[in-house]
């Protein structure tokens, strides 16, 4: 057996199971468990006691994590919700968006709080859409008017954040055209295997061995989806991308043709189950552990720029709400504002790679977290209080 310890990993699996045990025995206290993840992970870290640290064992399996993650996030993606005059709408709020944060990014970089302007567009653009469907799921808003719209923006923001991140900021050499041609190539392969997949699930055998195969020890379909995924993945390093695109692409092929769940209702359950069961809350967990919030405490200027990221957050995903603001009124145009500007795990993925590739000092990254804890704790208590299940005018 290699020499490998699990001291820490095991740590990290006490907190992941002790948060929402905490959580439960105090219902009232509505926050998120991923928030409290990330926060105990700091403490415990060696920006607080210094308990745990990101050793090899913790490494693998927080990767694991991030992979589940986007897939999970990719698997909510609704592409039948994009019709009439909804995608266009939704490509236009994420150019906003773009704009916005690019705008912000300018005088940030002259004040050399980040290197990269357009890579802070990126990490601001990106909505928590696993989270947003959870808050619209507990408000029995997901057939409204705002909830299906906010889900459809939401996915475009998603998709698009990934690729951009994955097509300018994977460390791959090359000038835009090479990576391009080489984001082409990873876009052929990925219809390939989409057809390829659609025409076995065609055959009238294959689908009743699915069937037979898909609970007890088998389990037939989730071994297919992990399959899918780090064939994604792999397919993904090897055209010189981010992995996170191919697990992100590989939750979204899953969704697509898995539309029709009456045959097996339990599987999606069961994806979940293996990502926020156990990989996904080792990635929050040790992203925690890694974040340098000592060294943004002990400098009042590295602080202050936490508010000034959650304003900037706030502003480019809020203010794409405005092109409905025909349709549905102030105050659920200022709900949906808040449910889109709510954005923590593309905000720790991103600036994880920001930091490898030195354009993000680890004390911006620490504030850009950090604003992303803050609008994930608050944003969607303040948009459930505003109220968005009303029926209002449909946006076609």
């Amino acid at each position: 057996m290699p020499d490998l310890e699990f001291t820490n990993l095991l740590g990290v699996l006490v907190i992941a199971f002790a948060v929402p045990l905490a959580l439960g025995f105090a219902p009232r206290i509505r926050i998120p468990a991923v928030v409290v993840e990330i926060i105990v992970g700091t403490a415990v870290g060696p920006s607080g006691l210094d308990w745990l640290h990101v050793d090899l064992g913790v490494e693998v399996v927080a990767l694991l994590g991030l992979a589940m993650l986007l897939f999970l996030a990719g698997l909510e993606i609704e592409v039948r919700e994009l019709r009439g005059r909804l995608l266009p709408l939704a490509i236009v709020g994420y150019a906003i968006s773009l704009a916005v944060g690019f705008g912000a990014g300018l005088p940030l970089s002259a004040a050399h709080w980040i290197k990269e302007p357009f890579l802070l567009a990126v990490i601001v653009s990106a909505t928590s859409l696993g989270l947003v469907v959870a808050v619209l799921k507990e408000a029995h808003a997901l057939g409204t008017s705002v909830g299906r719209t906010v889900i459809a923006t939401s996915s475009i923001a998603d998709f698009a954040a990934v690729l951009l991140l994955s097509l300018l900021y994977s460390g791959m050499s090359g000038d835009t055209e090479s990576r391009l041609v080489l984001l082409g190539g990873f876009a052929v392969a990925v219809v390939l295997l989409c057809i390829a997949i659609a025409a076995s699930g065609r055959s009238g055998r294959a689908a009743m061995v699915l069937v037979r195969l898909q609970d007890g020890t088998a389990e037939i379909r989730v071994r297919g989806s992990m399959l899918l995924l780090m064939g994604c993945v792999v397919l993904a390093e090897h055209f010189g991308l981010e992995t996170i695109l191919g697990a992100f692409v590989a939750g979204a092929i899953v969704g697509f043709i898995d539309g029709n769940t009456t045959t097996h209702p339990h599987f999606r359950l069961k994806l979940e189950a293996i990502g926020y069961g156990f990989l996904v809350p080792v990635f929050f967990i040790a992203s925690g552990i890694r974040l340098d919030v000592a060294g943004l405490i002990s400098s009042g200027s590295a602080l202050a720029r936490v508010p000034v990221f959650l304003g900037i957050l706030l502003v480019a995903r809020g203010l794409p709400a405005l092109l409905f603001l025909r349709g549905w009124g102030p105050r659920r145009t200022a709900a949906a504002a808040l449910l889109q500007a709510t954005s923590l795990p593309f905000i720790v993925t991103a600036t994880q790679i920001g930091v490898a590739l030195g354009l993000v000092s680890a004390q911006t990254a620490a504030a850009l977290v950090c604003a992303g804890l803050l609008s994930v704790l608050f944003f969607p208590a303040v948009a459930s209080a505003l109220g968005f299940m009303e029926p209002v005018r449909q946006t076609e």
